[in-house]
């Protein structure tokens, strides 16, 4: 078993997820976030989420102390020297290839290069990465320590050595992982996007209201609403991703991202984490 050493870039909900899972399962973890207010929210998101787990005897109490010490917190980026380096920052392009760029700098020829991008083309990324056979896309699902899929993405020139290297590692931490190609929305989010865009587009359309949109599917066994899961996932997350998909499959009409979405956007209201989306929220 090999516990390699990880560097989690992006300490926002996903990145601190991340971070935590790999800590968890044994990893030396650096959780690298340039905003030191955002890492420090990190390290007690962090701490809250390993308490909750020793008072719902999910770990023993002084495991939690031990996950701690294998995260090294940090915001110089020169502090970033691992093994495999997963980023889960903004998504945009531009920034995830910035940051691959220079962290290619800094470690060996060997480190593989993960992104956790939900939408955009993991080819378009590492084909202008210095040896583009080691970036692969990594992607966690919200909230990450949960959700067991990973969809392991391969890219146009990702070697077979970086695919089976990443699903030996998300076993490791106790995930189930599914290798696709890099195509518009992976396998999930392609998926899924009939199930947001339809059901924005009832609200938009008709006088049923996204709180009796969200019970119905619930009691027909879905385990949480498309407003409650949008909310949790970020509006700005889940619209990037569905504009994402619609552009890169040429527009159809019938994947077009709701301005109601764009409005929460624009507003700020992005859910769980601003305390405002489609429903309101204590913050933390």
């Amino acid at each position: 078993m090999n516990l390699y050493k990880i560097c989690v870039c992006g300490a926002g909900t996903m990145g601190s997820g991340i971070a935590q899972l790999c800590a968890t399962a044994g990893c030396n973890t650096i959780l690298y976030e340039l905003d030191p207010a955002t890492l420090d929210k990190s390290r007690r998101s962090i701490q809250r989420n390993l308490e909750l787990l020793v008072e719902k005897n999910k770990i023993q109490r002084g495991e939690n102390e031990t996950i701690l010490q294998r995260l090294h917190f940090t915001n110089d980026l020169q502090e970033c020297i691992a093994e495999i380096v997963i980023e889960a920052i903004i998504e945009k392009e531009s920034a995830k290839l910035e940051m691959f760029e220079r962290l290619a700098v800094l470690n060996s020829e060997e480190t593989i290069f993960a992104t956790n991008t939900s939408s955009l083309s993991v080819s378009g990324i590492g084909n202008k990465i210095v040896n583009p056979s080691r970036v692969i896309g990594m992607h966690f699902f919200n909230p990450a320590p949960v959700m067991k899929l990973v969809e392991v993405v391969r890219a146009g020139k990702t070697s077979e050595e970086t695919v089976s290297s990443i699903v030996a590692f998300a076993k490791q931490l106790g995930k189930t992982p599914v290798v696709c190609k890099d195509s518009p929305g992976f396998i999930v989010n392609r998926v899924a996007r009939p199930f947001y865009i339809e059901s924005l587009r009832l609200v938009e359309e008709t006088n049923i209201d996204f709180k009796t949109i969200d019970r119905v599917l619930e009691e027909t066994g879905f385990k949480m609403g498309p407003f409650k899961l949008m909310d949790l996932i970020g509006n700005d997350v889940n619209y990037s991703v569905s504009a994402g998909v619609y552009d890169q499959l040429s527009k159809p009409e019938r994947l077009k991202p709701s301005y109601i979405q764009a409005e929460k956007v624009d507003k700020g209201e992005l859910g769980r984490k601003t305390g405002k989306g489609y429903y309101e929220y204590k913050q933390q």
